[in-house]
């Protein structure tokens, strides 16, 4: 009888398991060189997309023009009016300028025959734009003085209805340029600086009580026509209003600070 040996264990190994494993290998191999260029070049563009990002980001904190300027508000109304009597005879002006901080400045200036300012008075609505401290006491002097680089030092302060207002001059110069008064007003609740000047006059000495009363009766017949949507700035002027004065009786009780307008004043240096 014959007799069958048994094929050798390895057999079934080599010629079934085997090349089933190289065929799998390959097929990972196959796949994975693919996926791994597809994961890279995902890699490379997630990698320029954050650098072009942080690109956009550094180029507008490069270029505050874009949101840092003052542009002229041609189409908004007038939110404030000044009665002046004693400039009757002057041309008025009334601009608005807007921030894109939310700030707002309504100016009015009265001009002469001569087109030169002889008054101004500026309404400031502070937004979220930043502020330098000293900054609106150097754009009074300078509306004060264009042609000149000099300073302000203190010249009193007068009654208003919105309280105690500080008067400036100019620092230096002949006795027509130290005619100018200016004058600054700073409320918290809300946000808002009154600022301004006015020349009337040349002779220092004997026209500056004209003066004083001059600024407060600008202030005493600034008038509100429009709050908009700001309830606190409606409040203001309605208690402003219950305060309203005299506008000479207003300038007396400034004659009694006649101490700040002596010839040792200090320098300002800073917000008032």
């Amino acid at each position: 009888m014959h007799s069958f040996s048994a094929p050798p264990a390895n057999i079934h190994y080599t010629t079934g398991i085997h090349p089933a494993l190289f065929a799998f290998a390959d097929g990972v191999c196959g796949m994975l060189a693919p996926l791994s260029a597809y994961l890279m070049a995902l890699a490379l563009l997630a990698i320029g997309a954050i650098g072009a990002w942080e690109h956009l980001l550094d180029g507008t904190a490069m270029e505050p023009a874009d949101k840092g300027t003052w542009s002229l508000a041609d189409r908004s109304a007038r939110a404030f009016a000044a009665n002046q009597i004693d400039l009757h005879d002057k041309t008025e002006a009334y601009e608005i300028f807007r921030h894109p901080g939310g700030g707002r400045k309504d100016l009015l200036r009265w001009s002469g025959a001569d087109k030169k300012p002889v008054a101004e008075l500026e309404i400031y609505r502070g937004g979220d734009e930043p502020t330098q401290a000293g900054l609106a006491i150097a754009e009074i002097a300078a509306r004060m003085d264009p042609g000149g680089m000099r300073e302000l030092e203190a010249a009193g302060v007068i009654d208003s209805k919105f309280g105690t207002v500080t008067l400036l001059r100019l620092i230096g110069g002949g006795e027509p340029t130290r005619a100018c008064l200016g004058f600054i007003k700073r409320v918290n609740e809300p946000n808002l600086r009154i600022s301004g000047w006015s020349c009337q006059g040349n002779d220092l000495r004997e026209n500056m009580p004209a003066r004083r009363a001059a600024v407060s009766c600008m202030l005493n017949r600034l008038t509100l026509l429009s709050a908009g949507n700001d309830p606190k700035l409606a409040e203001l002027f309605a208690r402003a209003e219950l305060r309203r004065g005299d506008c000479v009786a207003s300038a007396v009780p400034a004659l009694s600070a006649d101490w700040l307008t002596g010839a040792g004043n200090p320098q300002l240096r800073g917000a008032l």
